[in-house]
C-alpha cells in the first residue's frame, strides 16, 4: 500500500501542474477574442429582452466563456438548441455568476437556477454544472440578478420576437 502512495503522490502532482499549466497559458486570441453572436429580441411575462443568439455547436461550446465585462440586466444569451432535450452547462471559465432558466419549445419555464457561481477550477466540475430535469429547447443564460429582476417564475412564459 505504501509503495502505491509513493507512486501516486509524484503522479498526482504532476498532472495538477500540468493542467494549471494549460489552463494560465490559455492563448489570448482564444481568450480575449470577443465572438460576435447574431442579436435577437426575446418577451419574458411583459419584459423585452435582447438576447445574444447561440446556434451553433461552436456558439454554445464558447457562449459567455472568458466575457469579463457582464451582460447588462435587460439582456441575456440564448442556446437554442435543435430538440427538446435534458441539456447541461458547465460553468467553467465563466467570470460572473449566472441566473440560468431553460425553457420547452412552447416558451413555458421549466427549470431556473439562480445566482450560480462559475466553476473555481477544473476539477470543480460536478459543483458547477447545471441541468435541467425536464427536456428543454432554450436555456437562457443571464447575469445574476436577472430572474428577480424580471419577475420570472415557473409560470413564466417566452414569446420570440426575433431569433
Amino acid at each position: 500500500m505504501v509503495r502505491k502512495i509513493a507512486l501516486l503522490i509524484p503522479l498526482i502532482i504532476v498532472a495538477v501542474i500540468v493542467g494549471a499549466i494549460g489552463l494560465t497559458f490559455v492563448p489570448s486570441e482564444i481568450k480575449n477574442k470577443r465572438l460576435e453572436f447574431a442579436q435577437g429580441t426575446v418577451k419574458i411575462n411583459n419584459d423585452l429582452i435582447k438576447v445574444e443568439i447561440a446556434k451553433s455547436n461552436a456558439e454554445k461550446q464558447r457562449w459567455l466563456m472568458f466575457r469579463e465585462e457582464r451582460l447588462p440586466l435587460n439582456s441575456a444569451m440564448i442556446l437554442i438548441y435543435d430538440k427538446p432535450d435534458l441539456y447541461s452547462l458547465w460553468l467553467l471559465n465563466i467570470e460572473y455568476n449566472l441566473d440560468l432558466v431553460w425553457l420547452d419549445e412552447s416558451g413555458n419555464v421549466v427549470y431556473m437556477v439562480k445566482n450560480v457561481p462559475p466553476c473555481k477550477n477544473t476539477f470543480d466540475a460536478f459543483s458547477c454544472t447545471y441541468k435541467n430535469t425536464k427536456p428543454a429547447k432554450y436555456v437562457i443564460a443571464a447575469t445574476s440578478g436577472f430572474i428577480e429582476g424580471h419577475k420570472i417564475t415557473n409560470r413564466s412564459k417566452m414569446t420570440t420576437i426575433s431569433i
